[in-house]
């Protein structure tokens, strides 16, 4: 059985630096007395492009018959690492402990023979055994390897790898030819741009990612613009961020050239996000919405084109390699070292303060998570209770989605002053919203899904200028009749909802609703019987036609039992 994963040759290029540790690779892979192989380098470097080529290749030459390959990353999330494993594997893992699954996943390695397992980003010792990945004894004696990624050597070592091989960064020379290619620009010697671009370059201290940003970020502008740009990483400072500081400059260059604020902050939430993860385009454009970006000076900016234009910045930011393609048509990735620079970058921005502590098995609220922040992320954590009350008058994206153990929110946590604007409690376990949740007067954007649980959403109607809420898969049996006070929305998601019935004459009262989903087991639509009079079995429950007086609507995914729900004639032609 051959194993797939996520690799493409088309934009691997090879230099000196790349060609000399792919051979030792190569060459360590095919050596007998060698079960565990480590690469290491500077962040940005290109190791993740390389080793996966190593895959490819050694796959293709019959080395392996499997190569599989898993992120680790800086914060290792145990249970995810296990998740990616059996997707590659082709296993549904059904025990409940780690260590079970972990069981199950080594037996499996070891039934195959000629594996090849990557493990990408480590930063430091981890025990392969909690993981599933059979001991190198093991890996020995059904023909398979280990091929670890780390920026530290001391991590190789701590590891036990019996090979561990640099990949350096690029030659003056390379660094020079990847550069000119990138910047799409004629820099012959005979050209007046020659001698500036050469100094830009040897600004970006050999690293791929810093000369690809920044090539891409300068290639359009002119000669003034690109001494300016010379001038500018020459000048700056030395940063604490240990040997990220040439980094650090390039990104900061390329995030200064962005277009707009509307790029540089869809830039930057995406830092909001946990490490290594593919980032929803959709969850960027509903927080984006939410933070108030796509705000036209014209009032009547739709939804519609805020989307168009996400998709368009998102575009934009891949091409400026900002961001990466992620696993679809529909998700992005940031790269580790361009995570790292942004999270850097939206502290030193006056407003846009970021506290992400994703995916750290947080129990707790952080001690500073404080006042200084316009945003907090705390997504996939273990956190059980929030302080008692937030003082963050800055704050306004409070991302506590997917932490299962959180299932209160005390009465007082909104009582001091604040600017929250967009909330997000998702999957936890939140049983009611407290009073002091009727004082978020900047709310735009409530996403409260699969809190498996029955809120009441009364104390929303208080909320006059809430225009995204979010509710799917809701616990209730009748359509929340409270809905229809909220007037000012504009995005109503209702997906998986279990209603058995949803009164008449509530979303037609959301007059400026634009989207709207509501695929879920409800189908009881009013129609019309045989007689002309309504069905009795739905008689309480809204007629299709209601939908038909919501001039702005332009999305909308329902389900329906029958196409005699639908109206026979509607006064104008709907954009749904």
């Amino acid at each position: 059985m051959e194993i797939e994963f996520s690799m493409s040759t088309s934009d691997f290029e090879e230099f000196e630096a790349t060609r000399q540790a792919m051979s030792e690779v190569m060459d360590a892979l095919k050596d007998d007395t060698v079960i565990a192989v480590a690469v290491y380098g500077m962040g940005g470097v290109g190791k993740t492009t390389m080793v996966e080529q190593v895959g490819l290749r050694a796959q293709k030459c019959g080395i392996f018959q499997h190569v599989i390959m898993v992120v680790i990353s800086q914060t290792p999330n145990l249970r995810n690492i296990q998740g990616t494993l059996a997707d590659l594997l082709g296993l549904e893992l059904k025990e409940e402990t780690n260590v079970g699954r972990a069981t199950r996943l080594k037996k499996e390695i070891m039934r195959r023979h000629k594996m090849l397992i990557v493990l990408d980003d480590i930063w430091e010792r981890i025990d392969l055994s909690s993981i599933g990945i059979p001991s190198y004894d093991q890996l020995q004696n059904c023909n398979s390897k280990v091929l670890l990624t780390t920026r530290r050597l001391n991590v190789c070592h701590s590891m036990g790898t019996q090979s561990s091989i640099p990949l350096n960064i690029l030659s003056e020379e390379d660094s020079w030819n990847l550069f000119a290619k990138k910047a799409r620009k004629h820099l012959e010697k005979s050209t007046e741009f020659y001698d500036v671009a050469r100094k830009v370059a040897s600004e970006c201290a050999g690293l791929p990612i810093a000369l690809i940003t920044v090539a891409r970020a300068v290639g359009d502008k002119d000669l003034q613009e690109w001494k300016e740009a010379a001038e500018r990483l020459e000048m700056a400072q030395p940063t604490n961020l240990d040997d990220k500081g040439d980094v650090y400059k390039c990104i900061k260059l390329s995030y200064d050239y962005l277009r707009d604020n509307d790029a540089k902050s869809c830039f930057l939430l995406c830092c909001l996000f946990p490490e290594d993860d593919d980032i929803p385009i959709e969850s960027l454009l509903k927080y984006g919405l939410g933070k108030g970006l796509f705000r036209d000076v014209n009032t009547n900016q739709t939804i519609q084109k805020a989307r168009a234009k996400m998709y368009m910045v998102v575009k934009y930011l891949v091409a400026a390699n900002l961001l990466l393609n992620g696993i679809g048509d529909g998700y992005v990735r940031m790269h580790d070292v361009i995570r790292d620079m942004a999270m850097s970058i939206a502290l030193s921005e006056d407003g846009h303060g970021f506290f992400v502590r994703t995916r750290r098995e947080l129990r707790d609220w952080p001690i500073n998570a404080n006042d200084c922040y316009s945003a907090i992320s705390l997504m996939e954590n273990n956190i059980s209770k929030l302080p008692k009350e937030l003082v963050c008058s800055k704050l306004q994206i409070l991302l506590l989605n997917r932490n299962a153990d959180l299932k209160e929110i005390s009465d007082s946590l909104f009582q001091s002053p604040n600017a929250l604007r967009v909330l997000d409690i998702s999957q936890t376990h939140i049983s009611s919203l407290p009073p002091s949740f009727g004082l978020l007067s900047n709310l735009q954007a409530l996403y409260v899904d699969y809190c498996n649980s029955r809120i009441d959403i009364s104390i929303l109607t208080k909320l006059k200028k809430l225009e995204i809420l979010s509710m799917r898969g809701c616990d209730v049996k009748i359509f929340p009749i409270k809905i229809g006070h909220l007037t000012t929305l504009r995005i109503l998601d209702v997906t998986g909802g279990r209603f058995d019935r949803v009164p008449s004459q509530v979303i037609s009262k959301l007059h400026r609703l634009e989207e709207l989903r509501m695929q879920c087991q409800f189908k009881g639509w009013r129609g019309k019987g045989a007689g002309g009079f309504y069905s009795v079995l739905f008689y309480k429950n809204a007629g299709f036609d209601e939908l038909t007086g919501l001039s702005r609507l332009n999305h909308l995914h329902v389900s329906l039992a029958g196409s005699e729900c639908l109206p026979k004639a509607i006064e104008f032609d709907p954009n749904w």
